[in-house]
């Protein structure tokens, strides 16, 4: 199969300058940003670093994100604690839950954008 991995992920927002800008201040995500920190930058894309990705549809009456929302972001994180204490700190709200967590899947955090987009934050194990 020739698919290598998510080339992109394209959403409709009210502000997209705005929404963009979000997104690269708050989790260093979006054009020019570099996960690792010393690779070249590229202007229009994200350089990411690998790992696992899950891809799953979920039923349309799911109520594990809002129901007049299509999708929800789940980002792959490392230092949980200290990316939720970040966000914190800048005023967004961040929901944790004790049964969301488990040692085999790892660790989770839920935040929204400003146009109310739910994001999953995920630590895997180890």
């Amino acid at each position: 199969m020739g698919v290598l991995g998510i080339g992109g992920i394209f959403f409709r927002a009210h502000d997209p300058q705005a929404l963009s800008a979000w997104y690269k201040t708050h989790l260093g995500i979006g054009a020019g940003c570099n996960a690792d920190a010393t690779g070249p930058v590229d202007e229009w894309a994200w350089m990411t670093l690998g790992g696992p990705v899950v891809f799953a549809p979920f039923a349309d009456d799911t109520d594990y994100f809002a129901a007049d929302k299509a999708f929800m972001l789940n980002l792959r994180v490392a230092e949980i604690d200290a990316l939720i204490a970040s966000l914190a700190a800048a005023g967004i709200a961040v929901e944790t839950r004790a049964e969301w967590d488990a040692p085999e899947t790892g660790r989770f955090a839920r935040i929204h954008d400003p146009e109310g987009n739910a994001i999953e934050l995920w630590q895997p194990p180890g």
